[in-house]
């Protein structure tokens, strides 16, 4: 599983001129997910993102969770995260996991970081079309992938 992940000031999602999904304060993590994937790398990467000290404290440090900003999140799966471009021009997503596959692991994903940050998240829908708005605080911007957790 890849993650980029983005301390924001405020996010969105619309599919089809209809907003979904809305934040303020928090993160907005774009997912992709391979064949390999499994519950191990969902608890592992949930957990990461949920303890990640990314937020400022009172002396402009980068020291707090989004547990400890109460801060909420946006969860929007992205396959194109795992694009190869070794060959040519045009990305090939050979290594991103097909719907049958991602789709259970999206939603195992969804309910763990829900449960590591205990509250509900907001999502995207898994294959749509989606415009991601967002105001990135910082910016911050951090990549995790729990296949180099090692």
């Amino acid at each position: 599983m890849k993650v980029v992940i983005q301390r924001v000031t405020k996010a969105s999602v619309t599919i089809e001129n209809n907003k979904v999904a809305s934040i303020s304060n928090g993160l907005l993590i774009l997912l992709g997910i391979i064949d390999e994937d499994s519950q191990e790398d969902i608890t592992w990467l949930s957990n990461k993102i949920a303890n990640l000290r990314i937020f400022n404290d009172e002396n402009g440090v980068m020291n707090k969770s989004i547990i400890d900003e109460k801060g909420d999140a946006i969860v929007v799966s992205q396959f194109t995260l795992h694009a190869s471009t070794k060959k040519g021009n045009r990305p090939s997503y050979i290594n991103a996991a097909k719907p049958d596959a991602a789709i259970p692991l999206y939603e195992a994903f969804v309910k763990q970081i829900e449960k590591d940050l205990g509250k509900p998240i907001q999502t995207g829908q898994f294959g749509a079309d989606m415009k991601v708005e967002l105001l990135n605080d910082g910016p911050v911007t951090i990549i995790i992938d729990s296949k180099n957790r090692v």
